[in-house]
């Protein structure tokens, strides 16, 4: 039978052997104990322009975003928030065919912190994660919890949320053929759309329950074919399944985004068990309740 126990806590800072250049090394070989996405490493102790060296330089495997990452072992401090800003911003003027977001790792982020940081994201793509170190046996083992994640700014699309009606859209932008495609799929989707609705906006169809827009999924109906758009975080497996099975998919990392072009609902049937897959993974990104 199994027994229940506690892991006992440890702080880096004062450890006798372990140091930032141990876990740096630690991260870069291993990006994916983040938990921000399917990163490659690029490079440590990247060298700035100005001065300073940047701890950790990640990318997408996309090769569309860049996480420039500084590593704080304590508590975060003023000189550790600029230090992470300035290498940001130097990045991404230096490389603005990039999206680029900055990541501050600390053991400790103080709600005083916390209060500036939040302040500056949305303006600044900015993540920061909590690190904490247990010792397990001999061996000390790193978990990283998100305490503050980057502000995806709203589309050109988004942003002008002018809503429009279902006429709109099958003389305007679509077919009448198409949504009818879209009708199909959002039913049969009812076990994952019990009581919300579709809301026609001017550049996508969104959903709403009792008023409120949700859209962990969304439709763009064309004239001959119909985007099934779902959020979630980006995944190499998934991604290699979407495409295994013929499925044409684009992930829009900056959105957050899954891609899905059908040629209508008959093609929809035909990989219906993995659609609704990742139907259920945008509920969990959106932290919906179980059905």
């Amino acid at each position: 039978m199994a027994n229940l126990t506690t892991l006992e806590r440890v702080s880096l800072k004062n450890h006798p052997e372990i140091k930032e250049d141990l876990i740096q090394k630690f991260i870069f070989d291993n990006p994916e104990v983040l938990g921000i996405g399917d990163l490659a490493p690029l490079q440590r102790e990247r060298v700035q322009p100005a001065g300073g060296r940047l701890d950790l330089l990640l990318g997408s495997t996309d090769n569309e975003t860049r996480y420039e990452a500084e590593i704080q072992l304590g508590a975060t401090d003023p000189s550790h928030i600029i230090r992470t800003i300035e290498y940001w911003d130097s990045e991404r003027k230096r490389f603005p065919q990039f999206d680029h977001c900055a990541v501050i790792v600390a053991e400790e982020i103080t709600g005083r912190f916390m209060n500036v940081i939040s302040l500056f994201n949305g303006a600044i793509p900015l993540i920061a994660l909590q690190m904490s170190a247990y010792k397990v046996g001999d061996e000390i083992s790193l978990t990283f919890t998100k305490v503050i994640d980057r502000i995806v700014l709203g589309s050109d699309e988004e942003a002008d949320f002018e809503v429009t009606d279902r006429n709109y859209w099958e003389n305007n932008r679509s077919t009448k053929k198409m949504m009818k495609a879209v009708d199909d799929i959002f039913a049969d989707l009812s076990d994952y759309v019990s009581g919300y609705e579709m809301k026609y906006n001017k550049f996508y169809i969104g959903i709403t329950k009792d008023g409120v827009a949700k859209n962990f999924i969304s439709f763009q109906p064309k004239k001959s074919f119909v985007y099934v758009i779902f959020k979630a975080n980006e995944d190499k497996e998934l991604s290699s399944k979407l495409e295994d099975e013929g499925l044409d998919i684009t992930f829009e990392s900056r959105w957050k985004q899954y891609k899905i072009k059908l040629s209508g609902y008959d093609d929809y049937l035909k990989h219906k068990e993995t659609i609704e897959e990742c139907v259920k993974r945008a509920r969990d990104y959106f932290n919906l309740s179980d059905i």
